[in-house]
């Protein structure tokens, strides 16, 4: 017995030195990345297929049908964007004018990283970037006027672009509309030639084009343009909504 409890305190010493030993250290920047992707994930808002949407006829407007335009910086053009307004199937025309109260219109911009060979559309012949490699969002840089909570994008050409991996996701950003690519462990890059189609509905009509749109490829922001409403704030704007 005496053997017994004089090796007691000896395992009473070697538990006291592992629990002196210094315990693991969590990198902070670690959990600030976990934090903004529980955040984001916390935000996110159920993308609809474009695919599956039925709309009726585009507005025309000083430009036609379609606006077309280039994305750029001070650097050059890093994607051409075209774009239109809707109205609901079965309306023909569509003209805001006549369109009965609390019509609901969609709003698609279909983005080219780089441009889309086109010489009578977006960039055209102009100043273009490098070869662009990656593009790592869109979104809106203004308000999104009239917002219903409704948008998405075209999940065959998202899937083109990324593969089975990759996804699309869509948040509010400074009460605007941010359509953000991750790629997944492995997965491809959304890069040149890869033209993806978004949608976001109001139910304001565009009071005109604003370069409210920007791009993120070969990791920096450019800019253009596209239909735009105007503020009115009678209407709710689900990005703005507390």
């Amino acid at each position: 017995m005496k053997t017994a409890f004089a090796a007691l305190p000896a395992l009473a010493l070697a538990l006291a030195a592992c629990s002196a030993e210094p315990e693991e250290q969590i990198d902070d920047t670690d959990l600030a990345a976990e934090d903004e992707e529980l955040e984001v994930a916390m935000q996110r808002r159920e993308a609809v297929d474009f695919m599956d949407l039925q709309l009726g006829a585009k507005i025309v407007g000083p430009q036609g049908e379609e606006v077309n335009g280039r994305m750029t910086n001070a650097e050059g053009a890093f994607a051409d964007i075209t774009s239109f307004v809707a109205c609901p199937a079965g309306m023909d025309p569509c003209d805001p004018a006549t369109a009965p109260e609390g019509t609901v219109y969609t709003y698609v911009h279909v983005i080219y990283p780089g441009e889309d060979n086109d010489a009578s559309t977006g960039s055209g012949s102009g100043n273009d970037s490098s070869n662009v490699e990656t593009t790592e969002a869109f979104r809106m840089t203004m308000p999104s006027h009239g917002f219903t909570g409704v948008a998405g994008y075209s999940m065959a050409e998202a899937a083109g672009a990324l593969g089975n991996i990759g996804e699309i996701y869509i948040t509010c950003h400074e009460q605007g509309i941010s359509w953000t690519v991750e790629e997944g462990d492995g997965g491809d890059q959304w890069s040149q030639a890869e033209p993806i189609t978004f949608f976001w509905q109001s139910t304001l009509p565009p009071a005109g084009p604003s370069n409210a749109y920007e791009v993120f490829a070969n990791y920096t922001a450019a800019s253009g343009p596209g239909p735009y409403p105007a503020a009115d704030e009678t209407v709710t704007n689900a990005c703005a909504a507390g």
